[in-house]
């Protein structure tokens, strides 16, 4: 199988493809033709692009790779959550999840989306980097993820035309914007008319606070949504399961918010999982509830998921509901999730390390 990198034709834009098509004396329209296969009808390699000659697709296989990764597992129920598990060319896996909005049909689907395998940042309640960071994800296998989820459905369902995806969170395995060049390349591919079709605002980025890259951000032109990993209200606690905290306290991650909310007129949301008598405290929630006046944000609250190897827990049923309680007598835009995925290893990195725990694959 050919590596995913910048050959790959996952990774290019309809104006590349246009050149090269010139280049070999082909009309430049017949790159879009080639972009309705990849996109549209999910074209599994180039022997399925049939109005395209023989000798253009001959051209085609030599010069770009045409390989989704393959699926290792997948994990959860019809209507519930989903975990894919992804094996890159070079035997390392990575993880996206599916979460649906509801159990009806049609409903909107969300993917959680990969930029790195492992992870540099160590947050302690995370397994994403429990194993170390191993190599930034090429902008063609973070587009990947999204086709191969298409193509599974494709397969799941017998529909030849039926999109599944109507959502892109990019908050899986490694800290988006610390792989911004790939990051940006295929969030544009996703997003463009030719490619994924995706309108920027179904698109969101999360951050564990690198604020240099969230002013950069603030400066592209797609109205991507942002999302900070929060989960602490003050440094003293933040430094404690956030290492990033050190280098970009929450005075200068805030600044940082604040240029970009200037830069884009949007609202920024906030993650902000609760760990049982850690971040769950009144203190902590009057904290949190006065950030998201500032911003006018909207909070996430979200359940501690297990992780194998972390001692912390997920506080009681009381006071989860209390906190959330709380912060809607404030005055707050907030949203509990429920627990979708517990159950089949969601939380980001548990699956690949329990996969590569068993032996099952090299690494």
């Amino acid at each position: 199988m050919e590596r995913l990198s910048v050959d790959s034709i996952f990774s290019q834009s309809l104006e590349s493809l246009q050149d090269q098509f010139a280049l070999w004396g082909e009309p430049r329209w017949r790159a879009g033709q080639l972009m309705e296969w990849i996109y549209r009808k999910f074209a599994g390699g180039f022997d399925e692009c049939s109005n395209l000659s023989k000798p253009l697709r001959a051209k085609l296989k030599e010069k770009y790779s045409f390989s989704l990764a393959p699926l290792v597992t997948v994990t959860g129920q019809e209507h519930e959550t989903r975990k894919f598990l992804w094996k890159l060319e070079d035997g390392n896996l990575v993880e996206s999840v599916l979460i649906p909005a509801g159990s009806e049909e049609g409903g909107r689907h969300t993917l959680c989306v990969s930029t790195q395998v492992g992870c540099a940042y160590g947050c302690r309640f995370c397994a994403s980097g429990r194993s170390g960071f191993v190599r930034d994800l090429t902008a063609a296998e973070i587009v990947g993820q999204f086709l191969g989820a298409e193509a599974w459905h494709r397969r799941q369902s017998g529909a030849k035309d039926d999109r599944l995806l109507s959502n892109i969170v990019v908050m899986g395995m490694g800290e988006p914007l610390s792989n911004y060049e790939n990051l940006m390349r295929a969030l544009s591919i996703i997003n463009a008319p030719w490619g994924g079709n995706l309108g920027a605002r179904k698109i969101t980025i999360s951050t564990s606070g690198l604020a240099p890259q969230i002013r950069r951000l603030a400066g592209e032109e797609p109205q991507y949504r942002l999302a900070i990993s929060l989960h602490a209200a003050e440094d003293a606690v933040r430094d404690q399961i956030m290492p990033v905290n050190r280098k970009y306290p929450l005075n200068e991650l805030l600044a940082a918010c604040e240029a970009y909310q200037r830069a884009k007129g949007r609202m920024i949301s906030f993650e902000y999982i609760l760990i049982d008598r850690l971040n769950d405290t009144p203190r902590q929630c009057d904290l949190l509830a006065g950030i998201a006046r500032r911003f006018h944000a909207h909070v996430n609250l979200i359940p501690f998921n297990k992780v194998d190897g972390c001692a912390f827990r997920c506080p009681p049923p009381d006071v989860i509901q209390g906190f959330f309680a709380h912060l809607q007598k404030r005055g707050i835009s907030v949203t509990l999730r429920q627990k979708k995925g517990g159950d089949i290893n969601a939380a980001c990195g548990q699956l690949r390390l329990r996969k590569m725990g068993e032996g099952e694959l090299s690494r």
